[in-house]
């Protein structure tokens, strides 16, 4: 075997310590020659990870931390444009000068894209909100926390033209209007399944915990051609959030000082090897009977709630669907004269509203595994109501099964087709005449719609319906919808269709329940009908340092066969019956979007409306009378401040109103329209690290309170009504002058905690 060995001569021995220097000295100079570039990406002030960080001259990029960082050593000094982009959210470019051997830090605050959220209340399923034929507006969760509420029947007031309104003084049940028509004409899903209608309509709003909601998705205008009656002014769809997605952990403590506490609480967890579970408890606290107003009955009802959801999500192949949700709710609600206890509940001697509710729900969505995109949609709710309206007694129970097949598939490249079958089934019973045996109602249809995009830029989306009663036979109901895209940043919507609603009177009015009027059934009820058009125009402004969004959108809406509530003939009685003439809802809605990408936000609209009834009188000519609760005017605001260096943030939310007319009686010395008035909320928070959130502030900063919202509080079961000496206009108890909250002001304070 042959052996080399090295020979090291002076010559080599200095070639290599020639060599050596000159590498030190290059690779001092290189160092010296580079610069040091750290990039932080945020989004409301939050790290944003993931984010992509580009220097396109130089070809190279990365992506951010979960501290929403991300570092360059080795640049070469000079100037350089850096791009940061994240889906969802507009990019952003900076441009920076890097000199030899220094460091620099930018930071980039994102904007959400608005206009690309996805929505699936208009379609059915996930689209592009820029891409929807349908106009939907969105509350994302994140909207809900400037100003903290306990249940979505408050929070949706955010947008425009959707106002949530009190029908009773008392109690404080409620619901929620669209574009100025009741609230029994909205119809509120839970992840595209019709669960709260009827009793839930009116008493299980306020059981809907915010820490559930991902977002909230509104489509105005009538959607009975995709989901049936009950969807004439709109659909309220509340998407709770995903297992997969949520914080492993999240807890949300806030109380006020009038005494309310809510408690919300998350917890993700994995609940077999390829499913993953969302558990999520609330609840509300208020036992302090504050009477402010000194009428002798409490300002807000005293309240005891607990809710507890839990939804389960499957991974499965090809990315089908597979979820189940289920939601409790039980409350104790009460609201009267202060000296009310359970001891006189359901009695004529201390005047108290109190009513216990016990409501289940459960839902879930699969699709078969099989080539064609076929889904099966099913829910099922138990609401069970046992109320004391002073000595009247309500007792109902409400069963609701609901079971729908359709399949979502594209026909080529231009058209995509929707249709199914849906079953419905209702089963009803009260204490009251008005239900002598049980009420079942089985409510079958069928559906259809195609949506066409016969260009780039123009899509044509037309449906039809058909539903079956067993009492009214055959229920049509048609949409239409057309969308252009006016250029790149503009779209223009316009839509007509009709919509239908079969009633059941005493689980939706709760004036008819409260005992302080007779209830009178003029004639048989038919299912009322109506037609509908908006017009709709999007315009949406990115700029590398802002974003501004404009939406603007007329409607009308015409109503045929509309049962109307008379509360002017007899003050004592409330008359029901189809109205002979008709019903208009017209108006016009403006809504604004400011970011300008750091720290400030702006959402505000204005809404204006023209509601009224075209009734034939004696004479047999139609009279206009205003609708009640419909005021002309209205608007919300939404401002947010954010000091990042501190993680500081303002807000100020609002809703302001114009005169609306109220259910006054005769020579009542209240007057018939409510002033102008405006509800005003400001609040500061404090991000810190770990997930740890502080906030507080004031709500009704303002002060604003309505006067005199019942009528002869001081006998509540009229046993002095008929003097005539000391009540000569022969008043009675009436709690239904109502229009705005009693809570004045009051301030509130809480912490959040969110772990990823």
């Amino acid at each position: 075997m042959a052996r080399y060995h090295l020979r090291l001569t002076s010559r080599t021995f200095y070639t290599l310590l020639l060599f050596l220097v000159q590498s030190l000295y290059m690779s001092v100079y290189a160092q010296m020659a580079t610069a040091r570039l750290h990039c932080k990406v945020e989004t409301e002030s939050l790290p944003l990870e993931l984010a992509t960080v580009h220097l396109p001259a130089l070809g190279i990029g990365s992506t951010t931390d979960s501290a929403g960082g991300v570092s360059f050593g080795t640049v070469p000094p000079g100037e350089y444009e850096v791009e940061v982009s994240y889906v969802g959210y507009f990019t952003q470019r900076k441009t920076i000068s890097l000199q030899p051997g220094a460091s620099a830090t930018l930071v980039f605050h994102l904007s959400a894209q608005v206009l690309d959220e996805v929505v699936v209340t208009g379609a059915m399923r996930e689209i592009r909100r820029s891409q929807s034929p349908i106009p939907v507006d969105v509350i994302s969760a994140k909207l809900f926390r400037r100003n903290p509420t306990p249940n979505i029947f408050e929070s949706v007031g955010m947008i425009s033209g959707v106002q949530p309104v009190l029908n009773c003084n008392v109690c404080n049940t409620g619901d929620i209007q669209i574009n100025g028509i009741e609230g029994v004409y909205t119809q509120v899903l839970i992840d595209g399944m019709p669960i709260v209608s009827g009793l839930g309509t009116v008493y299980g709003l306020m059981g809907i915990p915010n820490s559930l909601i991902e977002r909230i998705e509104v489509v105005k205008g009538p959607a009975g051609t995709l989901y049936g009656s009950e969807a004439m002014a709109g659909q309220i769809n509340i998407i709770t959030k995903n297992p997969a997605d949520a914080p492993r952990f999240a807890f949300d403590l806030f109380g006020t000082s009038w005494g309310e506490l809510n408690l919300d609480g998350g917890l993700r967890y994995r609940a077999a090897k390829t499913a993953s579970g969302l558990l999520g408890i609330n609840g509300f606290w208020m036992q302090n009977p504050a009477d402010k107003n000194d009428d002798g009955f409490t300002d807000i009802a005293q309240q005891k709630r607990i809710s507890v959801f839990n939804k389960w999500q499957w991974e499965r192949s090809a990315g089908r669907t597979a979820q189940l949700g289920a939601r409790y709710v039980g409350e104790d609600r009460w609201g009267g004269q202060t000296n009310w206890t359970p001891a006189f509940r359901g009695g004529d001697e201390v005047y108290g509203e109190s009513i216990y509710t016990n409501r289940f729900e459960l839902f879930g969505q699969y699709q078969l595994p099989i080539e064609l995109p076929i889904f099966v949609q099913a829910s099922y709710n138990f609401h069970d109501q046992d109320s004391r309206y002073g000595d009247v007694s309500y007792i109902a129970r409400q069963d609701i099964a609901f079971a729908q097949l359709y399949m979502d598939k594209t026909l080529g490249k231009k058209h995509r087709l929707l249709t199914g079958a849906a079953l419905r089934h209702t089963r009803y019973d009260d204490n009251t005449p008005a239900t002598e045996t049980v009420e079942r109602t089985l409510l079958p249809g069928i559906f259809v719609q195609d949506e066409w995009e016969f260009s780039h830029h123009n899509t044509l989306l037309a449906g039809l319906r058909m539903d079956w009663h067993p009492e009214h036979g055959a229920v049509w109901s048609p949409r239409i919808a057309y969308h252009q895209h006016l250029g790149e940043r503009q779209n223009l919507r316009l839509s007509a269709g009709s919509g239908f609603r079969v009633v059941s009177l005493f689980t939706e009015d709760h004036a008819a329940l409260s005992g302080a009027r007779e209830v009178v059934i003029a004639e048989a009820l038919n299912p009322e009908r109506s037609w509908s058009g908006n017009l709709n125009y999007n315009l949406s402004v990115p700029a590398p340092s802002f974003f501004l969004n404009v939406d603007a959108t007329a409607f009308y809406t015409w109503f045929g066969n509309r049962i109307v509530p008379d509360y002017d003939t007899d003050p004592q009685k409330i008359i029901y019956s189809n109205l002979d003439g008709h019903a208009v809802t017209r108006g016009l809605t403006l809504q604004i979007d400011y970011s300008d990408g750091k720290p400030l936000r702006l959402n505000a609209g204005i809404t204006y409306m023209d509601v009224f009834l075209n009734q034939k009188n004696e004479a047999g000519l139609l009279e206009k009378s205003v609708q009640i609760r419909a005021p002309r005017w209205s608007g919300t605001f939404a401002t947010n401040y954010t000091h990042s260096p501190s993680r500081i943030s303002l807000d100020l939310t609002g809703n302001w109103f114009g005169p609306q007319r109220l259910p006054t009686v005769p020579d009542d010395f209240r007057p018939e329209y409510s002033p102008w008035y405006a509800l005003l909320n400001m609040q500061f928070s404090r991000k810190f690290k770990g997930g740890f959130e502080l906030f507080g502030g004031v709500k009704n900063l303002l002060n604003f309170v309505p006067k005199d919202p019942i009528l002869r509080p001081f006998d509540p079961f009229d046993h002095t009504a008929d003097d005539p000496v000391a009540n000569p206009f022969g008043y009675t108890f009436d709690p239904s002058y109502n229009y705005a909250p009693l809570q004045g002001l009051r301030g509130f304070a809480g912490l959040r905690w969110a772990v990823l």
